[in-house]
C-alpha cells in the first residue's frame, strides 16, 4: 500500500524544497522592496486612501439616475481634470428630501481629498457633475477626518490577532506546534505578498488601499489556513498508517499529492468568480476583488510550496536530533 501512494507521486515536495524555498523568496522579494521604499520615501508602506487620511465631500442632487457606465464616466472625467482617486456613490432620495426638491431623484455622493478653501477645485467639480447631469445641485460640502480608518484599522488589526491566536491554538491542539508556527508563517507570506503586490501598484500606478483592501487580506487568511489544514489533516491522516513503512519526507509527498488537485480545483473555481467580478463589476469593488485574486493564487502556492516544506525540514531536523540522541 505504501508503494502505491508513493507511485502516484508527481510533485516532489522534499527532494527540492530549497528550490521551492528559493522561488518563495524571489516572489516576497519584488513587494517587500517596494513596502521598504514606499516606508523610506513615502512615510507609508502602502498608498493609503481617503479613509485613512480623510478628506471633503461634496454632495449633489441630480435630476436623473446614474448607470454605472455613467459613473465611470463621470470619475474618469474628474481625473482628467486632476481630481486623484475620487470616490462616487450614489444615494437614492427619501420622500423628506423629495418635499425640499421634488425634482431631485438621487445624490451623487462625492469624496476626494481635502479642498479646504479651494474655490477653483469645488467649482470644477461641480462644473463636471453638471456636464454629465444637467441641473445638478451641490447640496453640502463637508470636510472628514480620519478618524473613521483609525477606528476600523485598529479594530481590523485586533481581529486579526485574535483570529491568528486563536489558530495557533486551534492548531496546537489538533496537531503540534510545529504546524501552527508553519501555518502562521505562510499566513504572513500571503499578507506581505499581497500587501507588496499592492506597494507596487502603488508606486507604478497610484493604486490606494482603502478599508476594503483590509477586508480583502481577513478574507484571503480565512481561505489560506483552510487550505493548509486540509493539507496538515492529510499528513497526519498518513502518518498514522504509514509513518512504520515510509519516511516523514514519503509521506509528506503522498498526502500533498493527493490533495493538490482539490486546492488547485478549489482556487480555480473561486477564480473563476472573482475574475467575473473584476471584468464585469463595478469600479469601486474592483482593487478589492484584484486583491482577493492575487492572494487565493499566492494561498494556494503557500500552502503547497511553502508551508509543506518548512513542515518537512522541521521534522527532518527533529529526527536527526533524535537519532544523534539514541545513538
Amino acid at each position: 500500500m505504501a508503494n502505491e501512494i508513493t507511485s502516484r507521486n508527481f510533485i516532489n515536495i522534499v527532494k527540492y524544497k530549497f528550490i521551492w524555498l528559493c522561488v518563495t523568496a524571489m516572489l516576497l522579494l519584488p513587494g517587500t522592496l517596494a513596502l521598504i521604499y514606499g516606508g523610506i520615501v513615502n512615510h507609508s508602506p502602502l498608498k493609503v486612501g481617503i479613509d485613512y487620511t480623510g478628506g471633503t465631500i461634496l454632495q449633489y442632487g441630480i435630476q436623473d439616475s446614474m448607470s454605472n457606465d455613467q459613473m465611470s464616466a463621470l470619475r474618469s472625467d474628474l481625473e482628467k481634470a486632476g481630481i486623484e482617486n475620487p470616490n462616487i456613490q450614489i444615494l437614492h432620495a427619501n420622500a423628506e428630501n423629495q418635499k425640499t426638491n421634488v425634482n431631485i431623484k438621487n445624490f451623487v455622493s462625492i469624496r476626494t481629498k481635502f479642498i479646504s478653501e479651494d474655490v477653483n477645485t469645488e467649482s470644477k467639480i461641480t462644473e463636471i457633475v453638471e456636464k454629465d447631469h444637467p441641473g445638478a445641485e451641490l447640496m453640502s460640502v463637508t470636510s472628514v477626518g480620519p478618524t473613521l480608518g483609525k477606528e476600523l484599522f485598529k479594530k481590523s488589526v485586533t481581529a486579526l490577532l485574535i483570529a491568528i491566536l486563536g489558530m495557533v491554538i486551534y492548531l496546537t491542539i489538533r496537531f503540534k506546534f510545529t504546524y501552527a508556527l508553519a501555518a502562521i508563517l505562510g499566513l504572513v507570506h500571503d499578507t506581505l505578498f499581497v500587501c507588496g503586490f499592492f506597494a507596487i501598484l502603488g508606486l507604478v500606478f497610484g493604486v490606494e488601499v482603502d478599508s476594503l483592501f483590509i477586508t480583502a487580506v481577513l478574507t484571503l487568511i480565512g481561505f489560506s489556513i483552510n487550505d493548509t489544514i486540509v493539507t496538515f489533516d492529510r499528513i497526519r491522516e498518513n502518518l498514522r498508517y504509514y509513518s512504520k513503512k515510509m519516511s516523514f519526507g514519503e509521506i509528506v509527498n503522498s498526502s500533498v499529492n493527493q490533495t493538490v488537485t482539490r486546492s488547485i480545483n478549489t482556487s480555480f473555481s473561486t477564480l473563476i468568480t472573482l475574475l467575473a467580478l473584476y471584468f464585469f463589476g463595478g469600479v469601486t469593488t474592483r482593487d478589492f476583488v484584484l486583491a482577493l485574486i492575487v492572494g487565493v493564487i499566492i494561498g494556494t502556492w503557500s500552502s503547497i510550496f511553502f508551508c509543506t516544506v518548512l513542515i518537512s525540514i522541521w521534522e527532518d531536523k527533529d529526527s536527526k536530533k533524535l537519532s544523534k540522541q539514541v545513538a
